[in-house]
């Protein structure tokens, strides 16, 4: 089980919201000055995410739980999203490519077999979705007002 620290920003009716803080390992690296990966993580979004888990028990806002996730999971998402679409490219582009011979079918084929990949990948992922294994799951509450210091866990 893969498992992360989040906050709780609102619970009713069963359902909580969680503000996770997406952790980077750049922070604590010697060429973090000069290294692009983090000049690239500066780019994009804020790592902030909020995320929603049904869970029965009342928890108060700034009450921290963890969260857990089996590697099974996170590896066929991973295979779903990245595989998937690329396969799609690899097959689209092959069959426009010999089938009418120029480089220009081949890009447009590609471009047809991403969208696709990413279509086909779109609906399984829904699908996966409902499955109770493939879902998020609080493991730890904390008690209200309680520190954790995350390392020391």
């Amino acid at each position: 089980m893969l498992s992360e620290w989040a906050t709780v920003v609102d619970w009713q009716q069963g359902v909580a919201t969680l503000r996770c803080e997406q952790r980077s390992g750049c922070s604590g690296c010697r060429s973090s000055a000069s290294c692009g990966t983090r000049a690239l993580s500066k780019l994009g979004p804020n790592g902030i995410h909020e995320l929603k888990v049904d869970y029965a028990q009342p928890l108060l806002p700034g009450q921290r739980v963890e969260l857990a996730i089996p590697e099974s999971s996170l590896i066929a998402s991973a295979l779903l999203v990245y595989m998937v679409p690329l396969l799609g490219i690899l097959l689209f582009s092959s069959l426009l490519y010999f089938g009418a011979g120029t480089d220009l079918a081949a890009v447009v084929g590609a471009a047809f077999g991403a969208a696709a990949g990413f279509g086909v990948a779109r609906f399984y992922a829904v699908r996966l979705a409902k499955r109770p294994t493939m879902r998020l799951t609080i493991v730890r509450v904390a008690l209200p007002g309680v520190n954790l210091d995350e390392d020391a866990v």
